[in-house]
């Protein structure tokens, strides 16, 4: 019988034969045209700037592969570095799997695809393969990762990024295992980081790691071959309490497909995941009762454990720290029923109005968890007290809009991915990109005869 690490290994190798691949490479397109969009938004960003001028130092004659937002060529590992902290940068990339697997994986597989010269299928393939293993090692622990300092994006990112590259490199079963084993010694990312530019790097070096633990196992590095089982491995290193479950109930990897479950969310905020819920409900309230400020005595959010060790800036000064702030979507969603790019300024987190309700929010925790998303609550509440002691409630929020049990339609997918692009152009300074015909070709990625077509527009 094979061990897990084993296992992984030939799973990131060979074809994938289920029922339902095709529905979930459908899935894993969303995945790439959403990444894609938020990693053109964010290319501006002062983190993008910052690397893109560390890995200046560092030019060679290496032009493996292209950064899309600039042209420029480079190593794929400081392409995929680049660009997938520029996707996760303003935290409007899709989460699922108690992280950000597209902003890890898309990068990575761009540019490491454009290297070897894969169709668009063999990238979604590619794709599925990375968060299958990230599911599939997320799933053997049920203690909470962030609560306890670790970034799932950063620590089962790596992970996921090595498998992705392992299949696009075509490894056999053996080195994509030490490939996988290799990725586990680089794997990091800390909660506590979260509101700083270190946050999206941990997207960055999540991917660019991926493929720099491939590329060695290639070159004959050795690595434990029970890295993922091993008392003193991966999973129980990440597992303070011993908790860690090898045997649990989940099917073997590969006879059942957990993107196609547990799907991709699609964020309509640019800001933490964790407090989009609380925003629908506070959009709904003030659309239904017209509820004005001067009226608000209180507003009581009650989110999950895990939520609320995320959204841990009560009173933030920047728009790095809002973005990480219930009570900043709170106030943002009320002052000016919308929270939005423009919001999230230092300038905007600054005004007295908006510091002024940061007092009057309450934060309630319940420890009712999603089966589905164990990362949160099984749902979230809003309620409003106002000065003549009315209680406005939200009822139970389920599924905030966007959520793969509450998609978007490919209309609202669209509409998304263009304004993006229109900000990518307006802080571009003139630099002009097709952004409706990258769109369709992204759209119809499972055709395309190579990833290097993508960027002939």
């Amino acid at each position: 019988m094979n061990t897990l690490t084993q296992s992984l290994g030939i799973f990131a190798t060979q074809p994938i034969d289920h029922p339902q691949k095709e529905a979930a490479l459908e899935i894993a397109k969303t995945g790439f045209i959403d990444t894609i969009a938020t990693m053109f938004a964010g290319s501006s960003e002062p983190v993008v700037n910052i690397l893109e001028k560390h890995y200046a130092q560092f030019a060679s004659s290496l032009k493996e592969a292209p950064v899309p937002f600039s042209g420029e060529m480079m190593s794929s590992q400081f392409a995929a570095c680049i660009s997938a902290t520029s996707g996760h940068a303003l935290d409007f990339d899709d989460v699922a799997l108690s992280g950000h697997p597209s902003t890890v994986l898309v990068p990575a597989i761009l540019a490491e695809g454009y290297l070897c010269g894969v169709s668009g299928r063999e990238a979604l393939e590619a794709y599925l393969v990375g968060y299958e293993v990230w599911a599939n090692l997320i799933s053997k622990e049920p203690d909470q990762y962030h609560i306890k300092g670790w970034h799932p994006t950063g620590v089962m990112g790596t992970v996921g990024a090595a498998a992705a590259i392992a299949r696009i490199r075509k490894l056999d079963p053996q080195t994509a295992s030490t490939a996988l084993s290799i990725a586990a010694s680089m794997a990091s990312g800390l909660v506590a980081n979260f509101g700083s530019m270190t946050k999206p790097l941990h997207a960055g070096r999540a991917a660019a790691n991926g493929i720099e633990a491939v590329r060695l196992a290639e070159a004959g590095l050795t690595a434990s071959s029970d890295i993922f089982e091993h008392p003193a491995g991966f999973l129980y290193a990440l597992s303070p309490k011993n908790l860690v479950n090898l045997s649990n109930s989940a099917k073997p990897i590969g006879e059942q497909l957990h993107i196609v479950g547990a799907g991709l969310c699609i964020k309509q905020y640019p800001v933490c995941y964790s407090g989009h819920r609380t925003i629908d409900a506070i959009l709904d309230l003030v659309k239904k009762h017209d509820v004005k400020l001067d009226e608000i005595k209180q507003i009581t959010a009650t989110i999950g454990k895990a939520q609320a060790s995320m959204l841990r800036n009560h009173k933030p000064k920047t728009g790095l720290e809002a973005k990480f702030s219930l009570e900043f979507a709170v106030a943002c969603a009320l002052l000016e029923q919308r929270v939005g790019l423009s919001e999230l300024t230092d300038e905007f987190v600054l005004r007295p109005q908006v510091q002024a309700m940061f007092s009057k929010v309450k934060i309630e925790i319940t420890d009712v968890s999603c089966p589905i998303e164990p990362a949160f609550s099984y749902a979230d509440r809003i309620t409003i007290e106002l000065v003549n002691n009315k209680q406005l409630d939200s009822g139970e929020i389920r599924f905030a809009k966007g959520n793969s049990k509450n998609p978007l339609t490919m209309e609202e997918l669209k509409a998304k991915f263009m304004s993006c692009f229109k900000v990518f152009q307006t802080n571009a300074k003139g630099s002009q990109i097709n952004a409706d015909l990258l769109f369709s070709k992204l759209n119809d990625l499972n055709s395309l005869q190579s990833l290097s077509n993508l960027w002939t527009i």
